[in-house]
C-alpha cells in the first residue's frame, strides 16, 4: 500500500513557488484533499495571502540557499512534527516575464547578463536539489512519502527560445530519474512533473492569448496539480509525467541506450 492510496488526510505537504501559478492550484488541491500545507516563496507577503485563503502555514526563503531549506525544514518538523510531500516548483526563465531585458530576435547567449544565469541555475536546479537534500531525512523519518519536481516538456525536447531554462530542466529530469532508485528503497516516490506551456506568471503578458491565437495549446495550473496529485499516488517512482492540455498527465520515457553496460532503469 502506497504511502497515499488513502488520499492525503494528516500528511505534512511542502510547496516552493507556491504563492501563484501551479504550486498554488497544487496547494488548493492538497489542502482540499485534508493536508496541511506549508506554502513556500520568495515572495513574503503573496505567500501570506495564500497561506490566510487555504489556512495553511507559510515561509518566505531563497531556495537556492542551503541554510534557509535546512532552517525551513527544521521549523516544519518542529511545528508539524513531519513532512510527507515536497513539491519542488520554483522556478524561472532566464528572462523576466515582464520581458523588458529578453532578446527581440532569437537567443543570443553573449548577451545574456550573468546575473540571469546565475539567477535561473539558483532557482530552477539548486532550488530542486538542495529542497531534495533537506527533506529526504525528514520524508524518511516521517515514514515514507514523495519528492515531486516541476520540469517541464523542455526537459526532453530542444526548446531554442531559452536553451538555459531548457538545460535547467534537463537537470532536474536527470537528478529525478537518477535519485528515484535510492528513494525507493527508503520509501520515497520520485517524480519529475514536465509540462507544455503553463498559464503563469513566467509567461510575459499577454503570451497565453497569443499562443491560443496560433493553435498552440496552454495549460490550467490546476491540470499540473491534478499530475502531482497522481504522481505522489502513483505505484511505481520514477515518473516523468508530460502534461498536455485537456488529457491526463502520462508517463514519459527515453528510449534505452544498448551497450553501456549499466541496468536499464526506465
Amino acid at each position: 500500500m502506497g504511502k497515499f492510496d488513502a488520499g492525503f488526510a494528516g500528511s505534512v505537504a511542502l510547496i516552493t513557488g507556491a504563492a501563484s501559478g501551479i504550486g498554488l492550484a497544487t496547494a488548493r488541491r492538497l489542502a482540499a484533499e485534508g493536508a496541511t500545507v506549508v506554502i513556500a516563496d520568495l515572495n513574503e507577503g503573496a505567500a501570506k495571502t495564500a497561506a490566510q485563503e487555504l489556512g495553511a502555514d507559510s515561509v518566505a526563503f531563497d531556495v537556492a540557499d542551503p541554510d534557509a531549506w535546512l532552517e525551513t525544514v527544521e521549523g516544519i518538523k518542529n511545528r508539524h512534527g513531519g513532512l510527507h510531500l515536497v513539491h519542488l516548483n520554483a522556478g524561472i526563465t532566464t528572462y523576466r516575464a515582464e520581458n523588458s531585458d529578453a532578446p527581440r530576435l532569437g537567443f543570443d547567449l553573449s548577451a545574456v547578463p550573468l546575473e540571469n544565469y546565475r539567477r535561473i541555475m539558483g532557482a530552477n536546479v539548486d532550488g530542486v536539489i538542495l529542497g531534495a537534500r533537506a527533506c529526504i531525512p525528514l520524508i524518511a523519518a516521517s515514514g515514507g512519502g514523495a519528492v515531486i519536481a516541476t520540469a517541464s516538456a523542455a526537459g526532453a525536447i530542444a526548446f531554442p527560445p531559452d536553451p538555459i531554462y531548457t538545460a535547467t530542466k534537463h537537470a532536474v529530469v536527470g537528478f529525478i530519474r537518477s535519485m528515484a532508485p535510492s528513494l525507493e528503497a527508503q520509501g520515497i516516490g520520485c517524480h519529475a512533473i514536465m509540462p507544455g506551456i503553463v498559464d503563469t506568471g513566467l509567461l510575459a503578458e499577454g503570451m497565453a492569448d497569443q499562443a491560443r491565437t496560433l493553435g498552440i495549446p496552454v495549460i490550467a495550473p490546476e491540470e499540473i496539480a491534478e499530475a502531482v496529485v497522481g504522481a505522489a499516488q502513483s505505484g511505481k517512482t520514477g515518473g516523468l509525467w508530460i502534461c498536455l492540455a485537456d488529457r491526463p498527465a502520462f508517463r514519459y520515457a527515453f528510449n534505452p541506450i544498448d551497450g553501456l553496460g549499466l541496468p536499464e532503469t526506465d
